[in-house]
């Protein structure tokens, strides 16, 4: 190995402190071991992702994620060459968590490498399961669940932030020759390539995003049962997470869909104070934000 296990701990926790996300500090609302997991899936996240999202040529980048595999392979085998992956290794195999998650993310990522198009929705949800339901799976083996009934919000959340991701950095996306919205949806309301492209807002695109925006509460609604199936302190991390995704689509929504004239983000008193109360709450399986909420019939559009 290239690193004792408590060192490449150390690795992963000055990786995630370096990228300060908007997830890093929710960790600390779990015990050490579980924080200290939490803290190696993230670092292998963050590593997957860079891989891939470079100014490298595609042949390139597609080059080291096929590389990186191997390395996670060869580490689960017990021989590792990246100072992370003792690590990584230790926490798969101390929360036994599936290792297609892994690869799942890793090919997601790969789709990325090349910009592509998703002709329907379906073909984006499948995309979305890689890079998102996959985490969201991993996350919820650190945290500890009582029922495999976890499984599908868990699956559905990933889905619901990576919509929501989407919205958020539409035009970033557009601006790197990458679209995620469905082609099938962009017909239906006469908004073609080229006016995303030119960040032209008007009614069609009010349209198309707030559209876009109930799809994405589905999955929302769908995803908030997870928590009854979580252990306490599980509860906690998952309602903060939850809790600054959904005020994101939220202020994407309050916009009036409008994503192109400045970034959205959620303050960062309104973070805080999410943070603050899970913090503080007694992590009860029967007071969560919208628990009772019944999802719509079915996802808008299909």
């Amino acid at each position: 190995m290239t690193a004792s296990l408590p060192a490449s701990y150390a690795c992963c926790r000055r990786m995630a402190h370096r990228a300060a996300s908007n997830f890093y500090y929710t960790f600390y609302l779990l015990p050490r071991e579980q924080r200290r997991a939490m803290l190696a899936l993230y670092a292998f996240l963050r590593k997957t992702d860079d891989l891939g999202d470079s100014a490298d040529p595609a042949s390139v980048r597609r080059e080291r994620l096929t590389n990186w595999r191997e390395q996670v392979e060869s580490a689960l085998r017990g021989t590792c060459h990246d100072p992370i992956l003792p690590a990584l290794v230790d926490t798969v195999r101390r929360f036994q968590i599936p290792v297609e998650y892994l690869f799942d993310v890793v090919d997601g990522v790969e789709m990325d490498v090349t910009p592509r198009r998703f002709e329907t929705f379906e073909e984006l949800v499948g995309y979305c399961h890689k890079v998102a339901s996959a985490v969201g799976l991993a996350c919820i083996h650190i945290w500890g669940f009582d029922n495999r009934q976890a499984i599908h919000p868990a699956r559905q959340c990933g889905v619901a932030m990576q919509l929501t991701n989407i919205l958020r950095d539409l035009q970033e996306d557009s601006a790197r020759g990458r679209l995620y919205l469905p082609l099938e949806d962009l017909r239906r309301f006469d908004y073609p390539e080229e006016d995303l492209r030119r960040g032209v807002v008007d009614e069609r695109t009010r349209a198309l995003l707030q559209f876009q925006v109930r799809r994405a509460e589905y999955y929302y609604e769908e995803a908030a049962s997870l928590h009854l199936y979580l252990r306490p302190a599980g509860r906690r991390v998952y309602g903060a997470m939850f809790a600054t995704y959904r005020q994101l689509l939220c202020e994407i929504s309050r916009r009036d869909s409008d994503v192109f004239t400045r970034r959205v983000r959620v303050s960062r008193w309104r973070r805080l104070a999410v943070l603050a109360c899970c913090a503080v709450a007694r992590p009860s399986a029967h007071r969560w934000p919208h628990a009772g909420t019944q999802p719509s019939a079915k996802v808008p559009g299909r």
